[in-house]
């Protein structure tokens, strides 16, 4: 069945999957992929229903649409990754969580629930949409999602969503429901054993910290964290949402965060060799680049590290650096630089930096790219 998706970042960077809330497609995380982009490989997707993917005859359950995952991860070649689920979305990492541990490194579980409403209220609304359009709901929606601080301070990207939410196919939607109607996994926690983070809103109204306790009390090996939002903490709060991941992935340490992208850059077998070469003289040097090299420039946001290889091959370049320039080599095509994008840098520093240099940044670089399969 076809899913709409989009994945974003350099190819050396674990891959993070996104997935949505009902009647949110994936622009609904917008925001964070600037912060979480120097660190992942960024997978979102519209959910069966919704958005650009298909809508096929329901009702859905949650088994259908967490088995859509692993097709979309099994048709990309991924064969682990990390995931974040907020809501419906939650309930798929559930699902995930159980029945495919081997293939995920971390679950983060968002403003869900182990079980979320009640029969009454999901065929209830079924029964409303079906009658009336999703205008009969979208108003009631956007106040339990978003704080009213939110909807007074942020009203083009509260009718941005609402838009988003409008879109929504009714058959899809419905469908959705029914899958969130039938889920129930109070029973099934324990077997959830992936490292597990809860986040919720201390203002949600739909999955309360209530709900966010019970499943960090009830899985085996899980931690919680609260924000000041409602049922949408990812698009209230993108920023510190996207910090809260990092901590959890990767490490809260400048340091750990510096590694953890240094890792994806030059490649774990540099790293390996250049830790295993650490010796009381040189350690303090070492540290100093992980933090301040890695863990500092290498993670803001501003610039992509495609663009961050682009820029650092042209200075190394002007500096006559041959070893650094051929580590950086390396490190480009490991951040989805291509060989034609090298040429190009080096012939537009035979203008700026002179044809000594460029002649041996052409030397430097054919000896690395020689090497590649």
């Amino acid at each position: 069945m076809p899913i709409n998706y989009k994945l974003q970042g350099t190819p050396n960077s674990p891959v993070l999957i996104f997935s949505n809330s009902l009647g949110a497609e994936m622009m609904m995380w917008d925001e964070l992929i600037p912060f979480l982009l120097p660190y992942f490989r960024v997978l979102r997707y519209d959910t069966r229903g919704h958005g650009g993917s298909d809508i096929t005859p329901g009702p859905y359950t949650i088994d259908l649409l967490g088995q859509d995952v692993i097709d979309l991860m099994d048709s990309l070649n991924i064969e682990q990754a990390y995931f974040c689920g907020l809501s419906m979305g939650g309930l798929i990492g559930q699902w995930l969580g159980i029945n495919h541990r081997d293939r995920f490194k971390k679950i983060v579980l968002s403003n869900t629930g182990a079980k979320i409403g009640n029969d009454e209220r999901w065929n209830g609304r079924i029964a409303t949409i079906a009658e009336q359009g999703m205008q009969s709901i979208v108003d009631d929606t956007m106040e339990r999602w978003f704080t009213e601080g939110f909807r007074t301070n942020k009203p083009e990207r509260v009718a941005a969503t609402k838009d988003m939410f409008l879109r929504s196919p009714i058959d899809g939607y419905s469908a959705c429901c029914a899958a969130i109607r039938d889920a129930d996994f109070r029973g099934s926690l324990d077997q959830l054993s992936v490292e597990t983070l809860v986040i919720t809103g201390d203002e949600d109204p739909v999955t309360n910290l209530e709900q966010a306790e019970f499943l960090r009390n009830n899985i085996p090996n899980a931690q919680l964290a609260v924000l000041p939002a409602r049922h949408l903490s990812s698009t209230e709060l993108p920023e510190r949402y996207a910090q809260v991941l990092i901590n959890f992935l990767v490490g809260e340490s400048t340091f750990d965060k510096g590694m953890h992208v240094r890792r994806t850059v030059l490649g774990d077998a540099h790293v390996d060799k250049a830790n295993n070469q650490i010796t009381e003289f040189n350690a303090d040097f070492q540290q100093f680049i992980t933090n301040y090299a890695w863990g500092e420039i290498w993670t803001r946001p501003g610039l992509s590290k495609h663009n961050r290889s682009l820029i650092t091959l042209a200075m190394l370049i002007a500096l006559n650096r041959k070893a650094e320039f051929q580590m950086h080599v390396r490190a480009a095509l490991n951040n989805g630089v291509s060989a034609a994008e090298i040429k190009e840098v080096i012939m537009q520093s035979a203008l700026y930096c002179g044809l000594p240099a460029a002649n041996e940044a052409f030397h430097a670089a054919s000896e690395i790219l020689n090497q590649q399969p």
